[in-house]
């Protein structure tokens, strides 16, 4: 028995790896597994960070190019060295990989490198690069093994003119233009990077707004904002011919109201239509693990398959595809296979598109709310009006609150505007805590900060804004 774990984990993913650590903190001997020679999975190696790296870098780029004039600052010459950008980017990958390694070993977690099968419950297969086959003996097994690229029938992706999203972060020089099928947060993060940098953008949408499952009156709003940033869109339209030369691709669009054609020649494509789960070789049919049609792994609220003992969390099981939601169910998990109570009220998991300005989600929309028949009451506020935001030069977008009619209970979140992603936090707390737009209006906001558009924003909703 000595030699048997108390959890295997399949997967080194952001939730993967915190479920590993939780778990051995909470006294559990685990051993994780994972493909990939470093940890992080799919965030850390050839999503998130990467991109977000680029995403800043490029934005200085960009603000060094036309942005430092307004401050007086005249910067002449500039120059883009994308060598040096990548090797940054690089460095960041590396640097974060380094430190989970290091909590690994500080949580006296053990580690395969290879491809992990499940033979039955109970018994794991682990197969190495080379071949060699290591078989593990564990009390509980969780799959955490992420997501992957979806593809588009028709269309393959050959890293060479057909990009992912891992290849659309590797390139070796800017394209001269590039299409992004899909105006999803990882298309057009991507677009932004090579726009700002001085690519001819072009974005095909199949529906009728980018950022689709977002409040509406955002969505349409963050369009109108890149488009002024060089963005062309073809929304409610879909790629039906792809042709490729050593020119670049042509792509035969359809609109889906009137059935017009028309082509596109670009450099470059990006295929970025969402991402599906990755279930390949993980035994599933071995032990009768259930999935829904579109592959996602069913589970109970405690993250149990019906097979005792499996368990599964993160972009495998669906819901949002999102690293820091995967870590709150990798938490959750290991106390409750610990004995402890725990929950996820998924309405309080942020959203974040990290363009600029950013865009961030929290709850629900006006459109959810309405179909819903929920009676509610709005609060906006520019950013136009803070003194914060005139100063950064970044007065672009708005923070925009929903609450219930009667209680005042906070609904929802959506804010489109510099740092988006960091003035949501306060609003997750508000609203896992119950509050109210009154609680987040009477709480003191530092004065002259962005967080003030959020202050005014929650007054806006029992029309006393102080600044409007």
């Amino acid at each position: 028995m000595e030699d048997i774990y108390d959890l295997t984990v399949i997967g080194g993913g952001p939730g993967g790896y915190v479920a590993a650590i939780r778990a051995s903190q909470l006294g559990m001997r685990v051993i994780i597994v994972e493909k990939r020679p470093n940890l992080g999975g799919t965030c850390l190696n050839v999503g998130c960070i990467p991109s977000k790296a680029l995403l800043h870098s490029s934005h200085l780029y960009n603000e060094a190019r036309q942005g430092f004039s307004h401050h007086g600052i005249k910067a002449t010459g500039v120059k883009l060295d994308l060598k040096t950008m990548m090797e940054h980017k690089n460095q960041v990958v590396g640097d974060t990989v380094k430190g989970i390694d290091y909590l690994m070993k500080k949580n006296n977690i053990d580690r395969l490198i290879g491809c992990g099968k499940i033979i039955r419950a109970g018994e794991t297969r682990v197969i190495s690069e080379k071949g060699k086959k290591e078989t593990i003996p564990s009390k509980n097994i969780l799959i955490a093994t992420g997501s992957k690229v979806t593809h588009l029938p028709g269309i393959e992706i050959d890293e060479e003119r057909i990009f992912s999203s891992t290849g659309a972060l590797e390139l070796p020089k800017v394209p001269r233009s590039m299409v992004v099928i899909g105006a999803g947060a990882i298309g057009l993060e991507i677009g932004s990077i090579w726009r700002r940098l001085g690519a001819e953008v072009t974005v095909v949408e199949f529906m009728e707004n980018i950022l689709f499952g977002l409040d509406e009156e955002i969505s349409k709003t963050m369009a109108k904002v890149l488009e002024k940033q060089g963005f062309n869109f073809a929304l409610n339209s879909k790629v039906v011919g792809v042709i490729k030369s050593k020119a670049g691709v042509t792509l035969t669009i359809e609109c889906r109201d009137s059935g017009k054609l028309k082509e596109l020649n670009t450099n470059i494509v990006l295929v970025a239509i969402g991402r599906r789960p990755y279930t390949d070789d993980l035994g599933l049919e071995n032990i009768g693990v259930k999935t829904d049609d579109s592959g996602f792994i069913k589970t109970d609220v405690k993250f149990k398959t019906n097979v005792d003992s499996v368990y599964a969390i993160g972009d495998v099981i669906g819901g949002a595809m999102l690293a820091h939601k995967a870590e709150d169910e990798g938490m959750v998990f290991a106390e409750m296979l610990a004995g402890q109570s725990g929950s996820i009220d998924y309405d309080m998991v942020p959203s974040i598109v990290y363009t600029w300005p950013e865009v961030a989600r929290l709850g629900k929309s006006e459109e959810q709310l309405i179909e819903t028949g929920i009676a509610y009451k709005v609060g906006k506020f520019t950013f136009s009006a803070n003194p914060r935001a005139r100063v950064m030069g970044d007065t672009t977008g708005f923070v925009k609150i929903l609450a219930e009619a009667k209680t005042d209970a906070v609904l929802g979140v959506h804010i489109l505007g510099a740092f988006a992603g960091e003035l949501i936090q306060e609003c997750v707390v508000a609203m896992e805590f119950g509050g109210s737009a009154e609680d987040i209006a009477r709480i003191s906001h530092g004065h002259p900060g962005l967080c003030e558009v959020v202050k005014e924003a929650a007054l806006a909703v029992h029309d006393r804004a102080i600044h409007m």
